[in-house]
């Protein structure tokens, strides 16, 4: 019965985000939500210009309304083995933290879209509402009792005591700024986030969580979704609205766990995104202007280098399986410690 729902709410997301996509790329189109490429931008993405955004609602959508739909199904028919009551509040908390990232990724598209300011919210903004939203979550959280442990990879459950939110704080922001990052070219952040969502699927039954499962197929059925619309050539982009939200999302689904550790390794192309960037502009002061990528983010320069949009998603998609997969053996090996 436990694997029905799974199974349910990553189907129903899927045929929501996709069908919801018919209505929405038109509508999108018809507001001017679009794309404004950067002038120093890769010159054959001056093509995308105009390119409706905000596309990320097709996944808001589906899996807020497939997961949570699913979970308490779930509940209801689960007798005894229904979700503790701090589980479901890490569930339900994570969602509204999830939301409230695309909240804030809504405020900085309608910014370039509507107001045409490029750039959108300030980089100070934009972390000043993040650590905002983290902070909220994390004593919600707290308040329902949350524990301050954590599972560390090849030693298991670990208590960091008061180190813990701190931590949590700028984790949760930085997954969610290099879920950002990622999003740069057809396809690529979705199919990311897909297979990332996957892993958190499969290991959430073997912790008793199976609304974890549940959420995390909603999110990767959604992801599917919407990248009938987004795969290459993309007919519409998920914006700051999406990718925001995806981090959040991944955030709470990985918490909800007690594995947020397990993100540096399962969003590993994340991090590598991330740091391309933190790199780049560090050599790039260091050096009065010289650079150690031909751009960043990442997928940029291997753009440079020549690789197709696609050949990027594919490679950087088997790069999160991989991790997936060995982020899997090392919580099977290490599950009597969970």
């Amino acid at each position: 019965m436990t694997k029905i729902w799974t199974i349910v709410a990553a189907i129903s997301s899927f045929g929501i985000a996709a069908l919801f996509g018919k209505w929405l790329v038109p509508f999108l189109k018809k507001v001017n939500f679009r794309q404004t490429e950067r002038e120093e931008g890769i010159d054959l993405h001056k093509s995308k210009q105009g390119t409706p955004m905000m596309g990320g609602f097709m996944f808001i959508l589906s899996s807020i309304v497939s997961g949570v739909a699913c979970v308490m199904l779930f509940n209801g028919t689960a007798g005894d083995a229904a979700e503790t009551m701090l589980i479901n509040a890490k569930i339900y908390a994570g969602m509204f933290m999830a939301l409230a990232f695309g909240a804030i990724g809504f405020m900085d598209d309608y910014i370039k879209a509507v107001k045409k300011r490029n750039l959108g919210l300030t980089p100070v903004q934009k972390l000043l509402l993040q650590f905002l939203t983290a902070i909220a979550y994390l004593i919600t959280i707290y308040l329902f009792g949350g524990s301050t442990r954590t599972f560390i990879p090849f030693v298991g459950m670990v208590d960091i005591g008061l180190f813990y939110y701190p931590l949590a704080a700028i984790l949760i922001v930085g997954i969610v700024n290099a879920v950002n990052l990622t999003d740069g070219i057809d396809g690529l952040c979705g199919s990311v986030t897909f297979f990332g969502s996957i892993f958190f699927m499969l290991i959430s039954p073997f912790m008793e969580r199976i609304g974890v499962s549940i959420m995390a197929a909603a999110l990767a059925g959604g992801c599917l979704g919407f990248l009938v619309w987004n795969f290459h050539p993309a007919k519409v982009f998920m914006g700051d609205t999406g990718s925001l939200y995806l981090g959040g999302f991944m955030c709470a689904i990985a918490f909800a766990l007690d594995m947020p550790v397990m993100l540096i390794l399962v969003g590993l192309i994340y991090i590598i995104e991330m740091f391309s960037v933190i790199l780049q502009v560090g050599y790039f002061k260091l050096t009065h202007g010289k650079r150690l990528f031909k751009m960043s983010p990442i997928h940029h320069h291997f753009e440079k280098c020549g690789w197709s949009e696609i050949k990027i998603v594919i490679v950087f998609s088997l790069v999160t399986m991989i991790c997936g997969a060995a982020a899997l053996l090392i919580i099977m090996r290490y599950r009597n410690f969970i």
